[in-house]
């Protein structure tokens, strides 16, 4: 299995498993819509990746799609950090949404 593959797979099972654990306690049940920049950001090393990589399979689930490349998921992903630095406020899907076009 490559890396990608592996980690699109461990952000479908951290996910189900955030989705899960939000359903357990309904006072920390939030939107991807309330997740700033600065949320993801202040995520530490595989914990950003993941949420980085959530941002991308929520916005490919949304559009229908199936297929991405790989190459430009990381182009992407380098630009939504250098644009969630300038923008520290900004709606984490509101910048993966421009940077995708």
């Amino acid at each position: 299995m490559s890396g990608t593959v592996r980690l699109i797979v461990a952000t479908a099972l951290s996910s189900l498993s955030l989705f899960s654990f939000a359903q357990a306690q309904p006072s920390s049940a939030r939107t991807i819509e309330q997740f700033t920049c600065k949320d993801v950001m202040r995520e530490e090393g595989t914990n950003r990746e993941v949420a980085i990589a959530f941002l991308h399979g929520f916005l490919l689930g949304k559009s229908g799609g199936t297929g991405f490349d790989v190459d430009a998921l990381h182009k992407q992903s380098r630009a939504f950090v250098e644009q969630c630095l300038d923008n520290p406020s900004a709606r984490a899907v509101d910048v993966m949404t421009k940077i995708k076009g």
